[in-house]
């Protein structure tokens, strides 16, 4: 788990290397898989507000995600500004060029490595989530795929119009206190930028998407008291959003703790392996399918065996009990307060989380 502000002496022995940019000498680390016959994708990763690039070489293991992803990992390093390590998204008023850099790391990378140009990937948490949209904004014509997480768009990016489509993934939990859902923040007691819902409007317009989403819910597979729900707009270049209700302002990537794995969900949707539907395969080992979630009420269940559903609220009391059918059952959950309850199969124990809005 990450937060925005990190601060930590490391032990690390990953080499870090030195890119001369500016009269500046600005650090990155690269990992490339153990083993590659023919050009990588690469993929950059870029930290939060003070953080560094050691520590995340240690939190994230990035030798291991370029071995299993057979793709080069490059982890650049922010400059320090008002004694924090930042980029430059446009948060605040700098001259450090930022975006420059790190077009002018990759041509110079391409120079050293058999690197797929055609295959370039930004994401990055927080701080780093704001400068990975900075990215896709005025170097998507150079970038396949972003994936920013819990990072807003500014108002001066705002402003500008994204120089081609590009592929979008932004993941962001609705009770992050620090880059709020709705772009302010309570931890720095301001606003910060767009609002989610405003960053979805913006990457529909420059991406030229359709207006209605394809909405989907992650499996339950973990008891992590959230929900993961995935919004997908289909146009010149897709369009997708992670709303993890619940969420904080953290990076999940435990798959022993959560539903889901941020990174893998990531390497995913680049690689065009993400679709209208969440896990199929997951999905049809749990004995119980449900839609639509979140709903205002009206839910459809689709149950393997006939028996005993209870509906739990996060304290895990029941409050209402039903008696379905195998195959189809409708359910009105309409009389029941807003919020997230737990729908479990009482025969073969088997539970979706479910939120009412």
């Amino acid at each position: 788990m990450l937060t925005l502000l990190l601060f930590f002496t490391t032990t690390s022995k990953a080499q870090v290397q030195h890119f001369a940019w500016q009269g500046t000498q600005r650090d990155y680390l690269v990992r490339t898989p153990s083993e590659y016959n023919e050009t990588m994708p690469v993929l950059f990763f870029l930290h939060g507000l003070g953080d560094n690039i050691t520590r995340l070489d240690n939190e994230f293991h990035f030798q291991q995600v370029a071995d299993d992803f057979h793709w080069m990992m490059v982890v650049p390093q922010a400059m320090q500004q008002s004694g924090y390590t930042m980029w430059n998204a446009g948060l605040t008023s700098s001259n450090i060029d930022d975006s420059g850099f790190l077009m002018a790391l990759l041509d110079s990378l391409a120079e050293q490595y058999p690197v797929n140009l055609d295959s370039v990937f930004f994401t990055g948490f927080s701080m780093g989530g704001f400068m990975t949209h900075r990215m896709a904004i005025e170097h998507g014509d150079r970038i396949t795929a972003c994936a920013p997480v819990s990072g807003l768009i500014t108002y001066s990016l705002a402003a500008q119009t994204a120089v081609a489509p590009v592929k979008m993934l932004h993941i962001h939990g609705t009770t992050d206190p620090v880059v709020g859902y709705d772009g302010n923040s309570q931890y720095f007691g301001m606003n910060l930028g767009l609002g989610v819902e405003a960053i979805l409007n913006y990457w529909q317009e420059a991406n030229h998407c359709v207006d209605e989403p394809v909405v989907d819910t992650f499996p339950n597979l973990q008891n992590d008291g959230l929900l993961f729900v995935r919004y997908t707009y289909e146009g010149d270049a897709t369009l997708q959003h992670i709303k993890v209700i619940g969420g904080n302002h953290s990076w999940y990537h435990n798959e022993n703790q959560y539903d889901i794995s941020y990174l893998n969900e990531i390497h995913k949707f680049f690689t065009k392996k993400e679709g209208g539907n969440v896990g199929v395969d997951e999905l049809e080992q749990n004995s119980i399918k449900l839609w639509p979630n979140p709903t205002s009420g009206e839910i459809t269940i689709e149950t393997a065996t006939e028996g005993q559903l209870e509906v739990m609220d996060m304290l895990g009391r029941i409050v209402v009990k039903y008696s379905v059918q195998s195959g189809v059952n409708h359910i009105n959950l309409g009389d029941l307060p807003q919020g997230m309850y737990f729908v479990k199969d009482e025969t073969t124990g088997a539970v979706c989380k479910i939120l009412i809005q």
